[in-house]
């Protein structure tokens, strides 16, 4: 398979076509000009479907300020910790356990709440990841398919999960002190193979495995629940961290709802198929996507704010299916805000399927993926033929559209 260049083409009021020298008859044209006369001819496609909507409001300011005024990233660090006694949490959970407010829990390794064991934190509770630990011995908190985690806290007492390293001075800059939530459920996930292995977990710990038949699985309740300074590096070869949120395979029975990602290094929740909703969350900062979704996540995400920085990648990673399973995913009222003068981009490939509604990305643009035939230059598919087919759909977005290809090899 021939590899060419990479092309982008940004999508404007008027629609895109890519000069041949005035001669409509591919015969004779070069490689190069068969890649931008394809493009464009998708770009002019997509361009007919998409629009931009300025006035597309999102999570205004007010209801930011006031659904997440309890978090780190709008200004509440954490709440006193002196006196309070230290546990060391140093095997798997394996039957049912409280942790309460009066004490820190030191996670001191990858904890595992196991199948058939329910965790209970109480509103107000802190975790702390022990900050010396790192590569696979990383601390983490999993929950493992067959497990529970009741984790509810309030706008008055959240319950806090950071790293041994947070004395109340870590900046957004203090990314990777910690492992994060892993959260493994059995609901429906479209993976290259049955009972995936999540990512950040090592291959021999089967308790990583994730993905079923059941589309109403409960792994519990998450709300009010602040991920700070998370995303330590297992794999620095791999590029493999752990992400804020990890959900595999998350049920619809779960309940996700005002949940903080802060300061991660890697993405700050990502959805790895599954049917849970996850209503009201924030995602600050992070050293790589925002909200990313994998695997055909069929779930709804509705009340989101994003901040990206200087160190973040996308706003928006969206992908489809890997396997057989062909899913959509919804995405509504949300907010993606720059600090610091960055880039707003939200790119969505690989067979992305679903609907975004009232976004408001500041005027940043939304990337769509092409796929092209290496020999015949014929569209196949991907995000940009799937707008164009009704499949993948954007309505009140305040962004501007772009497509690309990187090569011509499918």
């Amino acid at each position: 398979m021939k590899k060419l260049i990479a092309l982008t083409i940004f999508i404007s009021g008027s629609l895109l076509m890519v000069s041949c020298g005035g001669d409509d008859d591919p015969i004779g044209l070069t490689d190069q000009e068969k890649q931008e006369a394809a493009l464009a001819a998708a770009a002019t496609a997509v361009g007919n479907v998409v629009t931009t909507d300025a006035s597309a409001a999102g999570m205004s300011a007010t209801e930011i300020t006031t659904a997440f005024g309890w978090t780190a990233s709008q200004g509440r660090i954490a709440s006193s910790t002196v006196g309070m006694a230290r546990i060391n949490v140093t095997a798997n959970i394996a039957q049912d356990e409280t942790w309460t407010s009066d004490n820190i829990y030191q996670l001191d390794g990858r904890i595992t709440v196991l199948d058939g064991a329910t965790l209970t934190i109480e509103a107000g509770t802190r975790l702390e990841g022990n900050a010396d630990l790192s590569g696979e011995n990383a601390a983490v908190l999993m929950i493992a398919r067959g497990g529970m985690l009741m984790a509810n806290g309030t706008a008055q007492n959240p319950i806090i999960m950071t790293s041994t390293a947070d004395d109340g001075t870590l900046t957004a800059d203090d990314k990777g002190k910690w492992g994060g939530l892993v959260i493994l459920g059995k609901a429906p996930v479209s993976a290259k193979v049955d009972n995936p292995q999540i990512e950040g977990v090592p291959a021999d710990d089967t308790n990583g495995l994730y993905g079923g038949t059941d589309a109403a699985d409960n792994s519990g309740t998450i709300r009010y629940v602040s991920i700070r300074h998370g995303g330590a590096i297992i794999d620095a070869a791999a590029g493999d961290e752990i992400n804020g949120l990890t959900l595999g395979g998350v049920g619809s029975g779960t309940t996700i709802e005002y949940v903080e990602v802060y300061a991660n290094s890697d993405d700050g929740i990502e959805f790895f198929g599954g049917t849970v909703d996850v209503d009201y969350a924030l995602v600050a900062q992070v050293g790589d996507d925002a909200l990313d979704v994998d695997q055909s996540y069929a779930g709804t995400v509705t009340n989101f704010a994003v901040y990206v920085d200087e160190n973040s990648d996308e706003g928006l990673e969206i992908d489809g299916r890997e396997g057989d399973l062909d899913d959509t995913f919804t995405l509504t009222k949300g907010t993606i805000t720059a600090v610091g003068g960055a880039s707003i981009t939200c790119d969505f490939k690989s067979k992305a399927k679903g609907s975004v509604s009232n976004l408001n990305a500041n005027g940043g643009t939304i990337k769509l993926s092409a796929s092209f035939d290496s020999e015949t230059f014929e569209q196949s598919e991907d995000a940009a033929q799937n707008v164009v087919n009704g499949s993948l759909t954007f309505s009140s977005v305040n962004a501007a559209y772009s497509i690309y290809t990187t090569s011509f090899d499918e």
